[in-house]
């Protein structure tokens, strides 16, 4: 069963429905039991949220598979995955997002999104063959930017423990993130997306410069943020934003 969400999105993205048209695809029950809810939903984040075109719908839908997954929403993610298709993500791109937020949110989340994906996959003739596998041609290293990662991290934390540091830059930085499947941008899109799902922002400085070096603008960085807040309540979205603030601020100065 689709959410109310995913299924107000999807009408939004094959009908270009209004927002009232929208709010009737809400389950009876929330106007029964939270009407100013439903209004809510219906004006602010289906009206003017998912219209904004500060982020691309495709980008919206991204996003938000991103952080369902890593709130483990699983009543929520089958809808979203097919959602995200009809938004424009392609099946690869779903598959190396859950493969990439595997290593950022946990294997579990990144199980039950597979779970979910499986069946939208199976209904639209998508196949394992058809995705990316093991063996792929991968990115060009930027060794600069990866010898500055390296130094800091093995220098603040190779006395502690120096498995993760080792596995950080071997799997994480010189594999998963130099896949070529889902571009820099859009890694670093939803590993952002992840951290603030998370209430991680203590980890969002690193990965929010590195989302903009790697082609996020600041207005769409700043319309991701105000996407989330429906998806992961407004005191997560607050914690990243003094964040998100000091990176902007420093970037503009450099």
């Amino acid at each position: 069963m689709k959410s109310y969400i995913a299924a107000s999105a999807m009408a939004l993205f094959a009908t270009g429905a209004t927002a009232q048209e929208l709010g009737s695809t809400l389950p009876g029950s929330v106007g029964q039991v939270a009407p100013a809810l439903q209004n809510y939903m219906t004006e602010d984040l289906f009206g003017d949220v998912w219209g904004g075109e500060e982020l691309s719908a495709r980008d919206r839908a991204l996003v938000t598979f991103a952080a369902l997954m890593t709130r483990h929403e699983t009543d929520n993610l089958e809808s979203h995955v097919a959602l995200a298709l009809d938004a424009g993500v392609t099946p690869a791109e779903i598959s190396e997002t859950i493969t990439h937020l595997a290593f950022y949110t946990g294997v579990g989340n990144a199980f039950a999104a597979a779970e979910a994906a499986a069946p939208v996959f199976e209904a639209r003739g998508i196949a394992a063959e058809d995705l990316p596998g093991t063996d792929v041609e991968l990115l060009p290293l930027n060794e600069e930017a990866e010898a500055a990662r390296e130094e800091t991290v093995s220098g603040n934390y190779g006395n502690v423990s120096m498995g993760v540091v080792d596995t950080t830059r071997e799997i994480l930085f010189r594999d998963v993130w130099l896949r070529p499947d889902l571009v820099p941008r859009d890694r670093s899109l939803v590993t952002v997306a992840g951290l603030i799902a998370a209430g991680q922002p203590e980890q969002m400085t690193f990965h929010l410069n590195r989302a903009m070096d790697n082609g996020l603008t600041q207005e769409e960085a700043g319309a991701m943020l105000s996407h989330l807040a429906f998806y992961a309540g407004w005191p997560r979205v607050f914690s990243a934003l003094p964040v998100a603030k000091e990176v902007f601020e420093t970037r503009a100065g450099d």
